[in-house]
Order: C-alpha cells, then structure tokens, then sequence
C-alpha cells in the first residue's frame, strides 16, 4: 500500500520540512521525534556516530517494538575500538534497529588504490569514500533522517534548523536536539542513564575516525578536535 509521504514530490517534502522547522522551533526533542516517526513512519530513520547514545535514546521512546526506528551507523574501518563497543551496547540494550553500514573498499583494499594513509594526504576523499558514499546509498530508503547535530557545536552549526530539506540528498533533515547544549546533553545522560563513548571522558568532545580526531584544549570548541591543523570542519555528510 502506498503511503502519503511516498505519494509526495521533493518539492512537497521540501516545503513540509521548512514549514515544520518554523511550526517546531520551539517543540521538545521527543516532541520533534514525534513528529518525524508519525510522518513518515518506517521512511524515517536515525543516524548516530556513537558518540553518544541520545538522539538514539529519544528516538527509543517515540517508537517500540516490532515498529523501533531504524539507528544507522557508519562503520569507517577507522573507528575507536571505543565507539564500536558503543555501537555493540545500544544494539544489545536499547529498543532500536541498529543498521551498520560499510564503505565500498576496506581500509586494506582502498590502501591498494590510493596508497596508504588516504586520510593524511586527502581527507575530503577520505571522508567522501568512507562516509559520504555510503551514508547516500544507506539512506536510499528512507524519506527522512535524524541526526545529532547542536547549534553549539561550531559557529558552521550555528543556524541548523530542527527540521530542515537535506538540498544534497532530497530528504528531510531532522535535528531534535539542535537548541540544546552541552548542559543540556549532559543532564539527559545524567537522568536516563544514556550510554556515552568513554572516550568523551578522556578529553575528546568530537568522536570521529581515529586517524583524524585528537582531544580538545581548554578553550576550544567541540569540534576542534576533528582534522585539527586543518581548515576542514566536517567530513561532508552535513554540508
């Protein structure tokens, strides 16, 4: 049976989504969430870094069971040991279909093509082959995705919109916890007992690939850490 969101054209969605980042400024996280899942329903899924396990978590509460929403993750090949184990636990504990997704080439077969070290000497390629590449066939599926983005994160996150059209990908982008701050973050995890990276306990703010994340200094924002010495901010899947 066809549903009304497949029924909709990009440009349908695209209005939906700006109307509703407009209608849900001011709207809870959950509430958000709410919104997204009785859209959209199984077209709607979440993305996680394992960084932490919070938008994961809030997406847990919205919708249960045989329906839990679909958690997408992207297995680099370059991950913390940590942030894998991350992954492992909110598979095993938390009420949500864990999608683990896999670039193309393993690490050793795109070594043989480009040479090693790819990360050090192109990481645009590096992310674009590890990340970007594979989230876009990930997400063929799907009419709408979350994410964990925050407003406080970096001064290039600074206007991203609670629900807002993904231009790149014709989709729907949802960020229920884009007003929210660090504060904010640390007292969810704090009441529900969140699962977190342990590595967020040992000096990194920004969990990405191995490779190309270092802890942060006093001072410096989040995601200072992430291609530190470079002018590279993201690796692409968010602009």
């Amino acid at each position: 049976m066809t549903t009304a969101q497949e029924q909709r054209t990009n440009d349908e969605l695209k209005a939906l989504a700006e109307q509703a980042g407009r209608d849900l400024e001011d709207a809870s996280a959950l509430e958000i969430l709410q919104w997204a899942v009785d859209t959209f329903g199984s077209g709607f899924c979440v993305t996680s870094s394992m960084e932490d396990a919070v938008v994961t978590h809030l997406a847990s509460r919205v919708r249960k069971g045989e329906a839990a929403v679909d958690v997408v993750f992207l297995d680099t090949g370059y991950h913390f040991e940590e942030t894998i184990g991350t992954r492992d636990a909110v598979e095993a504990v938390m009420d949500v279909n864990v999608i683990t997704l896999t670039p193309r080439q393993t690490v050793a077969e795109q070594d043989a093509e480009y040479g090693p070290k790819l990360h050090d000497r192109d990481p645009d390629l590096c992310c674009k082959l590890r990340k970007v590449q594979p989230l876009e066939e990930g997400l063929k599926g799907y009419r709408a995705w979350a994410t964990g983005l925050r407003r406080d994160e970096s001064p290039t996150r600074a206007n991203t919109p609670v629900v807002g059209w993904d231009e790149k990908r014709q989709k729907v982008k949802v960020s229920p916890i884009a007003r929210w701050t660090q504060d904010d973050v640390d007292a969810y995890v704090a009441e529900h007992g969140v699962l977190t990276n342990p590595l967020l306990m040992d000096g990194y703010a920004s969990i990405g690939c191995a490779p190309c994340t270092r802890r942060v200094l006093a001072g410096e924002d989040a995601r200072a850490g992430r291609w530190a010495g470079r002018a590279k901010t993201e690796c692409g899947l968010h602009g």
